[in-house]
């Protein structure tokens, strides 16, 4: 057993931190779109 396994930082699950990554990606990649989107209609 090495040593990174006897002290873990974080015991949290993993599917939580990634759905979060995912999330966050997300509505910054709508964002970008929806601010596009109105440049676009009004110009």
């Amino acid at each position: 057993m090495n040593e990174f396994e006897k002290s873990v930082q974080s015991k949290r699950n993993d599917a939580v931190d990634s759905g979060v990554g995912f999330v966050v990606s997300f509505g910054f990649f709508a964002t970008m779109f929806i601010i596009a989107t109105v440049i676009k209609l009004i110009g």
